[in-house]
């Protein structure tokens, strides 16, 4: 298990390249992490270790630890693997969710389609990875959950260049908005459809960007 200074490396370093704040191939300089974190060395050694074997940080012979650049091919590998995870936790979301968290669901869709609406693509991109947090947490599925967020990270670079892609806001405001509505309205069924859906839908669009697609 962890050490408490560890596991605080290991928290901070995984919400910050969830979050874009480190895009891939940014540099994990150790002596850097330990000044920004204020834990010891080798906690930061060990959190970057940990965070290798999840995929999201590479060691590079004589350079030292970076985040990971993940390709297309590979994040849609990682997508699919989501379907069925974030299928389940909006299942279980529409059968637990309160009515306070119903609220925050609607408020949050309602500010997804103003960032849309207003052309702040670097909102939405943020929004959806924070829709994606509540619905976890109405799902109280922390397996999953932890699955998914772990997944999830790997693909923030992808995720907004999808964002900038003429278009595709919209239709992924589309998909988003029906999950949201689904698991408000307490149906499992429909929010199980609309989470995969929704994927799918990233799927097709990573692959027309994918050399293998045939596209540019």
């Amino acid at each position: 298990m962890p050490s408490p200074d560890q596991a605080t490396a290991e928290h901070v370093l995984r919400q910050a390249i969830s979050r874009g704040d480190m895009p891939p191939g940014y540099r994990l300089v150790e002596a850097e992490m330990v000044e920004l974190i204020g834990v010891s060395r080798s906690a930061v050694r060990l959190a970057i270790d940990a965070l290798v074997a999840e995929g999201l940080v590479e060691r590079i012979r004589n350079k030292g630890a970076r985040v990971r650049v993940v390709s297309t091919e590979e994040a849609i590998a990682i997508t699919e693997c989501r379907v069925p995870l974030e299928g389940l936790l909006a299942r279980k979301a529409a059968e637990r969710i309160t009515d306070d968290e119903a609220a925050r669901l609607r408020t949050h869709v309602d500010a997804m389609a103003a960032a849309v609406d207003s052309g702040d693509l670097q909102k939405y991109s943020e929004l959806i990875r924070q829709l994606y947090g509540l619905v976890a947490e109405a799902a109280r599925h922390p397996i999953a959950a932890d699955l998914v967020g772990r997944l999830q990270a790997q693909l923030v670079r992808h995720q907004f260049q999808l964002s900038l892609r003429p278009g595709r806001p919209r239709v992924s405001l589309g998909g988003l908005t029906d999950l949201v509505h689904a698991i408000v309205d307490r149906d499992p069924e429909r929010a199980e459809a609309a989470a995969s859906n929704h994927l799918r839908g990233v799927i097709t669009a990573l692959s027309e960007s994918s050399p293998s697609g045939g596209a540019a």
